[in-house]
C-alpha cells in the first residue's frame, strides 16, 4: 500500500493562497505584534497592511511563532487521511517554528511527521515546499522528498539587502558588531544564510551596486546553462520589483522569475525597502 504524505508549510514561505490550495500545502501562520496586537500573518493581516500599520506605529514590530498546540491540531487532522506530513520550515537559527514542528511530531499519534529545516526563510522555502508537494501528489515516497530537498539544497541561492540594519539588529538577527559596522559606513550589505543564520555576504556602499552584484550572482549560475527558477522578494517595493524583473528576464533567458514578497514576520526584521533575490535549479 502506497503511503498518502501530505506537505505543510509556515507562513513565512510566502506562498500565495492560490498556489497553496492548488497542491494541497497546508500552512501554519507565525504572528507579528504591532501596535499592541497580535496577528497571525497572512491569515489576520497582509503585508500591505502590515506596512499601513507600521507607518503609524510608533514601537517596532515583533513577531512570534506558533505553539506546539498549532502544530498537533493541524497534524492530528491531517492524520485523518494521511500517513506521512512533510513539515518545512524558516531556518531553526532565526525561529523556533522547526523545533515546534519536531515536537508536535513526536506528540501526535497515526502519522509519520518528517520535519524538515530549510535553513532559509521566503519563496527560498517556497521552493522546498512547492516541489515537495508535487512529488507527494505523484505519490513519491516521504524519505525520496526529503532527499530531493537536499539536493535543492545544494544549489540554492539567496542574497537580500536592506536599507537599515537597525530592525535585524534590535531583534538579535544580526550580530551588533556587524550591525555597527554596517552603521557606520552607511553600507547596503549583501546579507545571506551561513549555517542557518543571517550573515553579511559583502559590504556594498549604494543600493544600486547592491542589487546589480546579486545580477552577477545569479549570472554565475545561469551561465552554465542549466534551466534555474527564480524568484525576486520585496518589501513593500513591487514597482521595483517588476523593473527588476524585465531587467533580469532580458540577461537570463533561462531562468523562470517570478515575483514573491517579505511578508509581515520577516519584514518586522528586514524593514520596507529591503530586496532579495532567490534561486534554484530547476
Amino acid at each position: 500500500m502506497k503511503m498518502k504524505t501530505v506537505v505543510v508549510t509556515d507562513s513565512t514561505a510566502y506562498i500565495p493562497k492560490e498556489i497553496r490550495e492548488k497542491l494541497n500545502i497546508h500552512m501554519i501562520p507565525l504572528s507579528v505584534v504591532i501596535g499592541g496586537e497580535t496577528y497571525e500573518e497572512e491569515v489576520d493581516i497582509t503585508a500591505h497592511q502590515f506596512f499601513d500599520e507600521l507607518k503609524r506605529s510608533d514601537r517596532l514590530p515583533t513577531s512570534s511563532q506558533p505553539s506546539s498546540g498549532k502544530f498537533v491540531d493541524l497534524f492530528e487532522k491531517l492524520a485523518k487521511d494521511y500517513d506521512a506530513i512533510i513539515s518545512i520550515h524558516l531556518s531553526s537559527g532565526i525561529s523556533g517554528t522547526f523545533q515546534g514542528a519536531v515536537t508536535a511530531g513526536s506528540m501526535v499519534e497515526n502519522v509519520k511527521v518528517y520535519a524538515y529545516d530549510s535553513e532559509i526563510s521566503c519563496m527560498a522555502q517556497g521552493f522546498y515546499a512547492i516541489e515537495a508537494a508535487k512529488m507527494a501528489a505523484e505519490g513519491k515516497a516521504p524519505e525520496e522528498i526529503i532527499t530531493r530537498l537536499d539536493e535543492m539544497k545544494a544549489s540554492l541561492r539567496a542574497y537580500f539587502m536592506v536599507d537599515d540594519l537597525t530592525n535585524l539588529q534590535r531583534g538579535g538577527r544580526l550580530t551588533s558588531a556587524q550591525a555597527i559596522i554596517g552603521s557606520l559606513l552607511k553600507v547596503k550589505p549583501i546579507l545571506h544564510f551561513v549555517d542557518k543564520v543571517i550573515v553579511p555576504f559583502e559590504k556594498i556602499r549604494t543600493r544600486k551596486k547592491a542589487m546589480n552584484r546579486i545580477v552577477e550572482l545569479i549570472g554565475e549560475d545561469a551561465s552554465k546553462g542549466t534551466p534555474l527558477q527564480a524568484s525576486i522578494i520585496h518589501a513593500n517595493r513591487e514597482e521595483e520589483a517588476l523593473e527588476w524583473k524585465k531587467e533580469l528576464e532580458q540577461l537570463y533567458p533561462n531562468v523562470d522569475f517570478s515575483i514573491s514578497y517579505f511578508g509581515p514576520v520577516i519584514a518586522t526584521h528586514l524593514g520596507e525597502g529591503a530586496m532579495g533575490l532567490t534561486w534554484t535549479i530547476k
